[in-house]
This record gives C-alpha cells, structure tokens and sequence, in this order.
C-alpha cells in the first residue's frame, strides 16, 4: 500500500468519476499528440492528474520511490500537455503530449521500442495464408 497524501485540489466532478486501483492510483498512457506514438506508462492519483491538468506538464506519482515527480524535470525530456482523456470506465487516462526528448528512463523515444513481441501479424498472415 502507497503513502499518497490524501488531499488534492483535483475539480470534486472529476474526483468522483475516477476508478482508482486499491493504491489510490490511476494508469496514465502518454502518447505523442501528432503521431499517435505510445511513448509511456506512468501513474497517477487525484494530485497528480490536477497538476498535470492546471501546469501544462505531465505529473506522475512514483510508486518507487513514493514522491511526485515531474516528467524532465531532472532529464530535460519534457511533456508538454495537449489534451487529456478519460477512457470509457474511468479507470485510464490518456494523455497526449508533445514529447521533447526520449519519453523512457533508458534513453529509448517510447518505452514499448526494446522488447516486440509481435510485429505485423497480420501482413504475415496474408502472406503465407495462415
């Protein structure tokens, strides 16, 4: 179980719509805004979904080290917010953001670059008609 503060000045309307995990937290997708790029996962309570929304960049709670942290802050690659969503149970928020820099911790441009597990099933299916 997470420390999270409490309290967030998160608007109460949106507060009450959202489907926490049992930690309090949500699952924040960011994704590059003009391509469509999945860049990252990161998480989010009612706190860091209202900063993210009132200061422009993207903030993440850290389950690891149990602080707020600031997407760039200490990396220079910065999300900029450009739109945020909620998905159809509200339990997912999709945030799309203009990524300057490498959005994973290893330097990578999206953190889903490393390891594919599949690659365009369906051309090999049509090809070799399997």
């Amino acid at each position: 179980m997470s420390s999270i503060p409490p309290s967030s000045s998160l608007d109460p309307a949106i507060a009450a719509r959202l489907k926490r995990s049992a930690d309090g937290l949500l699952p924040a997708i960011a994704q590059q805004y003009d391509t469509g790029e999945v860049l990252m996962l990161g998480w989010m309570d009612d706190e860091a979904l209202h900063r993210t929304l009132t200061t422009g960049r993207c903030t993440y709670w850290s389950r690891s080290r149990q602080e707020y942290w600031v997407k760039g802050d200490t990396s220079g690659h910065v999300q900029h917010v450009k739109s945020v969503a909620l998905d159809c149970d509200a339990d997912t928020v999709l945030v799309k953001v203009d990524q300057v820099g490498a959005a994973c911790h290893t330097g990578d441009r999206t953190c889903f670059d490393a390891d594919v597990l599949l690659e365009d099933a369906e051309s090999d299916v049509l090809s070799t008609g399997q």
